[in-house]
């Protein structure tokens, strides 16, 4: 009797169960639901409690240049995502071109993304760091080895470290044109975040 050939993706499904690529992904989101949780629970106390979430915005807004909490903004994206997106999405809502900042946003995400893929690629050339930042990212490397740009979709679209994965894809070398293409998915992060935001702040 011969056996039925599997397509591509079939084999893909496959590879990914296998090895744990799902399960990987569904403790990710429960590991970030909590936090996240967390986040949501506090800024609805500071809110009601504490002062008025917009009002915070406007007066950040008012207060601080934009070059300022965009050029914060950037360094946050480049070193393993230190404040959530999030916050930053928000205070777009009260700019006076919100899409406009948005859209920097996203282009400053993903460029903090490459600036994190290119400081991988640097570490591995620097044997003591090298093995130093190896034994710190051993889980994180082993599963770029393994699962590649899906990876790094993932870290895009999901509250993943999306810094992390790219981190990761620059010490094992993976390709950059393929990485530039798999980060794109950041861009998309920044639409569906965007619109559920605003419209919670309005």
């Amino acid at each position: 009797m011969s056996r039925i050939k599997k397509s591509r993706i079939q084999l893909l499904h496959q590879y990914y169960k296998y090895t744990g690529f799902y399960s990987f992904i569904a403790q990710g989101i429960k590991k970030a639901f909590i936090p996240t949780l967390i986040l949501i629970i506090a800024l609805i106390f500071v809110n009601e409690k504490v002062i008025n979430l917009n009002d915070a915005i406007v007066y950040a807004t008012k207060n601080f240049s934009d070059f300022l909490l965009f050029s914060f903004f950037l360094i946050s994206e480049s070193f393993l995502g230190l404040v959530p997106p999030d916050i930053f999405i928000a205070w777009t809502k009260n700019t006076q071109e919100p899409l406009l900042y948005l859209a920097l946003l996203a282009v400053l995400s993903y460029t903090g993304g490459v600036i994190a893929y290119y400081m991988g690629r640097a570490i591995g050339t620097v044997p003591v760091v090298k093995s130093y930042m190896y034994t710190k990212m051993a889980k994180h490397i082993t599963n770029m080895q393994k699962w590649g740009g899906f990876l790094i979709v993932v870290g895009a679209l999901l509250p993943l470290p999306f810094a992390m994965a790219c981190l990761a894809a620059g010490m094992i070398n993976f390709p950059p044109k393929h990485f530039f293409l798999y980060a794109l998915f950041r861009v998309f992060r920044f639409i569906f975040y965007g619109y559920a935001i605003y419209t919670a702040l309005s």
